[in-house]
């Protein structure tokens, strides 16, 4: 079974490679995906797309990715939100989970972890 199957992702990342594999990763299980390669693409698409989670990086350039999702969080029916980052500062963290994040991973993070917590918040999320 598919497990993104009937969910919008979107997909946010300044490196090509990363949002490509990201991209396929959720494709692969069935989500229909939108991507952005800054913030300002970002909050554009997420207002078009309504999606269901977002695979937010957050250095990104135009809008950082805390922007972005304070952005999100105050969306009508805000979307479960993965911060996706190779800082491994605790700070930043922190103060993304003041924010109403609702996942934060440390890149290299693989495609496993990545479906997987994307997929056990959208079932939070409907549960």
């Amino acid at each position: 079974m598919l497990r993104l199957e009937g969910h919008t992702i979107l997909v946010v990342d300044d490196d090509p490679d990363i949002l490509q594999s990201f991209d396929l990763a959720m494709r692969a299980e069935g989500a229909t995906t939108v991507t952005a390669e800054d913030g300002t693409d970002a909050v554009s698409e997420a207002i078009k797309s309504q999606p269901d989670a977002v695979i937010l990086d957050m250095m990104l350039p135009k809008r950082s990715g805390f922007l972005v999702l304070e952005e999100l969080l105050s969306m009508d029916i805000p979307p479960v939100v993965v911060m996706v980052t190779a800082n491994e500062g605790k700070r930043h963290m922190a103060y993304a989970k003041t924010l109403g994040v609702s996942a934060y991973l440390i890149k290299p993070v693989s495609l496993d972890k990545l479906i997987d917590t994307v997929s056990c918040l959208l079932q939070e999320q409907e549960a």
